[in-house]
């Protein structure tokens, strides 16, 4: 997956989800690039700030959009990495 295609991919999936990407660019600009790199690395695609742990089971809850995504937007008003932002 090429870049255009992730970004239109995770701001339609905000969209559906009542939020949005976050209004920088630049923070946007460097999340996606870190999925696409984690997704040459270990072939999906983990948020670029967590740690890959090696095991599957616990791998598996990172990967974009990961399980902790909307309660970080809820609490926080964005997620973790800054992907996504409360709407």
């Amino acid at each position: 997956m090429e870049y255009e295609e992730l970004y239109n991919a995770m701001k339609e999936y905000a969209e559906k989800n009542g939020f949005k990407l976050n209004p920088n660019e630049k923070v946007v600009e460097a999340v996606i690039k870190g999925l696409l790199a984690k997704e040459r690395e270990y072939g999906r695609r983990y948020c670029p700030c967590r740690r890959v742990t090696g095991d599957p089971e616990k791998d598996k809850l990172i990967v974009c959009p990961c399980v902790y995504h909307k309660k970080e937007i809820k609490e926080m008003g964005h997620c973790y990495c800054g992907l996504f932002a409360r709407g």
